[in-house]
């Protein structure tokens, strides 16, 4: 794990891609360095193996062209579980002690998801301890600029949007790559809430109504704590 400029985590290796794909393949696009952090290996899925869901997780990466992608290895619907909180804070502190990111990409707090819900606090804590420098965690004392709130499934006001236009079919390339949640094959493919094509329509119908509401084909959206300064009030 090198530096970058943006560290994306997401709680299962499919939701960064959901939420933030096409921002991460826009700042690659632009010189960043973009490194993303999935917490689990979605042993829990109803389709695809751990060894499968991991390998997908790695082609969409080189698809959207990022520095780097790891995973914690924390068990899937354990995110934040009391036995594990303290455990949990600290690994992603330590991601973001060495990797020393200038933004770093959070789920958004309300989502139907628990593991998103708890994954949104546990690094949000992360994000704050990591820069306390009596922290007990590995690495120098780390403070983000700040924090990016992405949506997965639950949509809220974003604080602002990003045109995605540019790099759009990257991020509907890194969502094929997970073949086996989006379009499993075999005897013991079940059908489930992302099977077919029902789901990856409204991910696109998603992106695609913030894109109209800012003149773009699409934009994702996400939310942010503090104020976002502007110079003046004129809208450009």
């Amino acid at each position: 794990m090198t530096p970058v400029d943006i560290l994306v985590f997401g709680p299962h290796p499919d939701d960064i891609e959901i939420g933030l794909g096409g921002s991460v393949a826009a700042h690659v696009d632009r010189g960043s360095q973009v490194g993303l952090c999935d917490l689990t290996r979605g042993e829990l899925g109803s389709n695809g193996t751990v060894a499968e869901r991991v390998d997908e997780a790695q082609a969409a990466a080189e698809v959207l062209g990022v520095a780097w992608r790891v995973n914690l290895g924390w068990p899937d619907g354990g995110i934040g579980v009391a036995a594990h909180v303290a455990d949990h804070v600290r690994a992603a502190a330590e991601v973001i002690r060495r990797t020393r990111p200038a933004v770093v990409g959070v789920p958004y707090w309300r989502d139907r998801h628990p593991d998103h819900e708890s994954a949104s606090r546990v690094l949000s804590e992360a994000v704050f301890r990591a820069g306390l420098r009596r922290y007990a965690a590995a690495g120098e004392p780390w403070k983000p600029d700040w924090t990016c709130y992405y949506f997965i499934n639950d949509v809220d006001v974003p604080s602002f949007v990003l045109d995605v236009t540019g790099p759009y079919d990257r991020k509907r390339q890194a969502l094929a790559c997970h073949r086996s949640q989006f379009q499993p094959a075999g005897d013991d493919a079940v059908e489930t809430r992302l099977t077919g094509s029902r789901f990856l329509g409204m991910i696109e119908a998603l992106d695609a109504h913030l894109g109209a509401q800012i003149g773009a084909t699409h934009a994702e959206g996400v939310v942010v704590r503090e104020p976002v300064v502007r110079s003046t009030l004129l809208k450009s």
